[in-house]
């Protein structure tokens, strides 16, 4: 593949891609195409390669039926998609810069070694202190944390739409009574994550409208 058909196949995803309105529940995504959007999931870039997510694939029918009367924006994906995610951000006790978790990334993930370590676990702390000033306030700095699971969404989405799944990216729902469910389902820690977002994986039950988007001369300025 030549650099302009990458372009092309680039433009022609992004083009089709769509947020997806109901799913044919006789239709499923294959592990291997599911195996490749989680992928694109982990490999997913985030702010000092923290990886505040996790993801949650909710296949217990019974904590679905819990979650529809809570997840209006998710009613028609838990009735038909063929995979249904819950995407988690972890919490300031895990991010701080001089957290357990902090320490296992650098240590055993990304292999930092003295005195580096040291002084990127400075960085982050300047940077939570004195950039993003999110130190002092819990409910920023778990801000900063969603942001960044939304990049990881952003690719999984991308990478369903080049294997030819559909998606729904979904906030529609109420977080306190779906962190509760999930809570008393065991199967979320509140001390260390939170809600962020949903996202439901299959095949469309219909037709959709073509997608609209303002002209790039209104989003774009080249500031020379």
């Amino acid at each position: 593949m030549d650099q302009q058909e990458k372009r092309e196949l680039i433009l022609k995803t992004f083009a089709e891609r769509y947020t997806c309105k109901g799913y044919d529940e006789t239709k499923k995504v294959s592990d291997e195409d599911f195996k490749v959007i989680m992928e694109a999931a982990r490999l997913s870039p985030s702010s000092m390669g923290l990886e505040p997510w996790k993801f949650l694939l909710i296949n217990n029918e019974k904590i679905k039926a819990r979650l529809k009367p809570v997840a209006w924006g998710a009613q028609a994906s838990l009735a038909g998609a063929s995979h249904f995610v819950i995407i988690l951000a972890r919490k300031p006790l895990d991010l701080t810069y001089n957290s357990a978790y902090v320490e296992y990334i650098m240590n055993d993930i990304q292999h930092f070694e003295e005195p580096l370590r040291g002084e990127r676990k400075n960085k982050l702390k300047d940077f939570q202190e004195n950039d993003l000033k999110i130190a002092a306030d819990d409910h920023l700095f778990f801000d900063w944390s969603v942001r960044q699971t939304y990049i990881s969404l952003a690719n999984m989405l991308t990478a369903a739409a080049m294997l030819g799944v559909d998606s729904t990216p979904m906030e529609g729902f109420n977080y306190a009574a779906v962190e509760k469910i999930l809570e008393e389902e065991n199967v979320l820690d509140k001390a260390h994550f939170g809600l962020a977002a949903m996202i439901a994986f299959g095949y469309k039950n219909r037709d959709h409208r073509p997608k609209t988007r303002r002209p790039m001369a209104e989003i774009f300025e080249v500031i020379d």
